[in-house]
């Protein structure tokens, strides 16, 4: 069976479900811009919010999908036509995304600065991630992680779970670059022929990739997963260009992928 000689695995939604996180630091931002008078969620938001999270596009908006779920909006509503619902539920509250993105990032920042243990609990792994991550670490395939999240905590998350990689194996948010970008930059490395694979959740970032006619040979698949919704899921098994991947067959390793 094939196998790549560069994997590159995106961390939240691929690797580490930090969805409990992202409540938590929704329910915060919500709190402070909105100041409720009761700052305990009520019961069955958070479980709401877990199904609804792969609408976000941007931060800013999780905790105006807190508000929309407070105000008792429905969730095929939110799934039908979410950018349009974000915009007019901000306008209609008098908010602005300046306040509502310091709200959540300040809560997140505090967190981690006074709490970071506490805050790294809150991320978990999915079934089968770290084994895959240590079996292919022991192959002649090269890892690397390529995410928005911050390189440092990643480094934490994964020692938390018993894996060390080299610091240059880890690509985080302090690149300041897109994925593609990095994807590039890691083909560079290699020789013309080498095979490139790319597991990501989110569709629109594999489809940045796909767009790039220098990674058109990095072969793509999508994490069914993370953080994707199921009209995500329907297009890419439509798409001869990206293959969608479940956890079970992730986790038995990457010569069972295709």
């Amino acid at each position: 069976m094939p196998v790549p000689d560069l994997l590159a695995l995106d961390f939240d939604g691929v690797i580490c479900d930090g969805m409990l996180e992202y409540f938590q630091a929704a329910w915060q931002g919500y709190c402070e811009v909105w100041q409720p008078t009761e700052m305990t969620p009520p019961e069955g938001t958070a479980e709401r919010f877990y199904v609804l999270r792969p609408v976000i596009e941007t931060g800013w908006e999780m905790p105006v999908l807190v508000h929309a779920i407070l105000q008792g909006i429905s969730d095929e509503a939110i799934f039908a036509d979410w950018p349009g619902l974000v915009e007019r539920l901000v306008v209609e509250a008098g908010k602005d995304k300046t306040v509502l993105a310091r709200a959540l990032d300040g809560g997140r920042d505090r967190q981690i600065r006074h709490h970071l243990d506490d805050w790294l609990a809150f991320h978990r792994f999915y079934p089968g991630a770290i084994e895959l991550v240590q079996q292919v670490e022991a192959s002649k395939t090269q890892l690397y992680i390529v995410s928005t999240k911050e390189g440092r905590f990643i480094t934490q998350l994964l020692a938390r779970a018993g894996v060390t990689l080299k610091p240059e194996q880890i690509i985080g948010k302090e690149v300041k670059r897109p994925k593609y970008e990095t994807l590039r930059l890691l083909k560079q490395s290699l020789t013309a022929d080498a095979d490139i694979w790319f597991v990501e959740d989110r569709l629109p970032a594999l489809e940045l990739v796909h767009e790039q006619p220098d990674l058109q040979n990095v072969k793509l698949f999508l994490a069914d997963w993370g953080y994707n919704t199921a009209a995500a899921r329907q297009a890419a098994e439509t798409e001869a260009w990206v293959s969608l991947l479940d956890v079970e067959t992730f986790g038995m390793g990457v010569t069972q992928w295709s």
